[in-house]
């Protein structure tokens, strides 16, 4: 996170409400300190550590410091996260926090949940971070919030402008591979009025994904649009658009993708104490598979949500419905191509001076599967103007795909939703220039799904629990982030690792601003993690482990001229060969070597 003397207004999709992008705030003599606004844990805008949850927040001085080519980059190590990829530049992408699957995280997109119906997860790959301005990360439980799927946690990307004024930029870069890309933007933000649209276009010829393959090619066009209105009266109003299309390849054949969301929200204020909200979204992901077993898999998810939000003092609560309905349209014969999900939610948001309470309830009712009740309770003790302390504890659930339930020869009908009951303990310290955070986690899953090569399964018992630690310190031009992270990530049953889970990582990213340069570099290292690999031939899973690795990458940027500035990074400086998956014939998916990108842009101001 960075700091500056002053910050422009911000509006999020899911609330549409104004507010500063950091908040410094001083009570009891004490002298300020620094805690971000993020709205995803609570739904609407809390600082973090109002939060009473884990949360780390990637602002868009982090994201355009880094010039990340692929999203994982923003997330990869960060606490309680391991990522795991079939190679580099737009190849299938796992995320799992706190040891929960990949599909077991909810993905919004400035309010507006997309993933694949049929695979179960989002499709993190397709996701273009240089149209980004802001990602929040919310760890642990939420679907007493968000419904099925937020068992991990919930990630949110914002598009929207932040700075005031007219401002526009543009840019373009290559790099090896035959890596290119190419980006612009305008954006107007006014008291009462926000327009913006960007464009980007990245592809690359790519590099092998086996060891000895050719090399695999990956195109993403994409786009964002976003306009936000306040009438006299307090009514807001606004919409919200991101577009990525493309192909990537992959060892064995190629898929084009097409992966956007659609948003419109309405904000009335009905009394002093009591506004109502409605949101409207359309999500897409639509994939064809050209292979020796092509074939297309799109889904569909439109969903209407309405939030009641009511204050009493210093009391805040909700309450709301939503309305969702998944289409699969498919080459493959589901049994099943549409299901819709019906919610009822509550929230309290309570404040007892220093002690804060927060209480939430929600039940969904799917025509698949049947009704799932979930809870969350959460409480937070704040010592001093520095330091806070909180616990936390909830029930969530994952629902089962369509692959899993319905895919021919594949999926199993009677398969139950994954259900999890989480606890965590944290304490925090924050101050002018640096912050810290300890947490402590646990959960206890039953049914976790741990879909095989051959069948749609499931663990009927499996224990995650760890510890996070991470630290953050800014003053005199220098931006030190630090992160370290421990798990146990255990099948009951056998004792075993969790497949694909690095049980131990560390992050560190370090920047310095010298006149016009800036200097940075980010080391990152993992341990071990297992794949399971399903041997046709005696119709047994074997087990074969993945190394741990270490990447050492670095960046630089120069000021030009007013407005102008040029970008050099060097990714994986070393040129280390490592994986964070395995294929089906147990050949290491491996990450692309030493990759570098020079770009330059402008951003002019009216």
């Amino acid at each position: 996170m960075s700091v500056k003397p002053s910050f422009p207004a911000l509006a999020t999709a899911a609330s549409l409400i104004t507010l500063p992008a950091l908040v410094f705030g001083q009570s009891d003599g004490y002298p300020d300190t620094l805690d971000p606004i993020v709205v995803t844990a609570t739904l609407g805008p809390r600082t973090v550590g109002e939060s009473l949850s884990s949360v780390t927040m990637v602002d868009e001085e982090e994201i355009r410091r880094q010039q990340p080519k692929e999203f994982r980059e923003l997330i990869e190590s960060q606490p309680g996260i391991t990522v795991s990829g079939n190679g580099s530049f737009g190849k299938q992408t796992g995320v799992f926090i706190r040891g929960h699957s990949s599909d077991a995280t909810v993905l919004l997109v400035d309010g507006v949940r997309i993933r694949s119906a049929t695979v179960g997860g989002p499709a993190w790959q397709y996701l273009p971070p240089q149209l980004l301005n802001r990602v929040e990360i919310v760890r642990g439980s939420r679907s007493s919030l968000y419904g099925a799927d937020a068992v991990g946690g919930v990630v949110q990307a914002f598009t929207l402008p932040r700075a005031r004024g007219n401002r526009g930029w543009i840019e373009a870069g290559g790099g090896n591979f035959d890596s290119q890309q190419y980006g612009g933007g305008f954006s107007s933000v006014t008291d009462q009025t926000s327009v913006s649209l960007g464009a980007n276009y990245f592809r690359t010829d790519g590099a092998p994904v086996i060891a000895g393959g050719d090399d695999k090619g990956y195109d993403n066009l994409s786009g964002v649009a976003s306009a936000r209105h306040e009438f006299d009266n307090g009514i807001k109003t606004g919409l919200s658009f991101l577009s990525a299309e493309g192909n990537t390849e992959y060892e064995g054949g190629e898929e084009d993708f097409h992966f956007q969301t659609a948003g419109v929200n309405l904000d009335v204020p009905i009394t002093a104490n009591w506004r109502t909200s409605l949101h409207l979204a359309d999500a897409r992901d639509e994939l064809e598979d050209f292979s020796s077993f092509p074939g297309i898999f799109n889904t569909r998810t439109r969903s209407s949500r309405i939030e009641n939000w009511l204050t009493a003092g210093t009391h805040e609560f909700v309450i709301g419905a939503e309305y969702l309905v998944d289409k699969v349209e498919s080459t493959i014969a589901y049994e099943e191509s549409s299901r819709s999900n019906e919610a009822f939610f509550g929230q309290a948001l309570l404040n007892f001076g220093r002690t804060d309470l927060h209480l939430s309830l929600r039940s969904d009712d799917n025509e698949a599967y049947g009704t799932e009740a979930t809870w969350g309770a959460a409480i937070g003790y704040k010592f001093d103007a520095h330091h806070r302390v909180r616990a936390s504890a909830g029930t969530s659930f994952k629902a089962p795909s369509f692959n899993d339930l319905y895919f021919p020869d594949f999926g199993n009908p009677d398969l139950e939703p994954e259900e999890a009951s989480s606890y965590e303990t944290g304490i925090e310290g924050r101050y002018t220039s640096w912050f810290w955070d300890l947490a402590v986690y646990q959960s206890d899953v039953e049914d976790l799904s741990l879909p095989s090569q051959n069948q749609a399964g499931s663990v009927p018992e499996a224990r995650l629990r760890g510890i996070e630690l991470s630290s953050g310190w800014e003053q005199d031009g220098w931006f030190l982030n630090a992160v370290a992270s421990a798990g146990d990530f255990e099948d009951e049953g056998t004792g075993r690792q969790l497949a694909r889970r690095a049980e131990r990582s560390v992050r560190l990213d370090l920047d310095k601003q010298i006149g016009v340069w800036s200097f940075g570099t980010t080391v990152r290292a993992e341990s071990h993690r297992y794949e399971d690999i399903y041997d046709f031939s005696s119709m047994t899973t074997i087990r074969e482990r993945i190394a741990g690795f270490g990447v050492w990458d670095l960046r630089a940027s120069k000021a030009l001229a007013p407005g102008w500035q040029a970008f050099l990074t060097v990714d994986n400086v070393l040129d280390n060969k490592y994986a964070t998956a395995k294929r089906f014939d147990n050949t290491n998916f491996i990450a692309a070597g030493r990759t570098f990108m020079a770009s330059i842009r402008y951003d002019f101001q009216q």
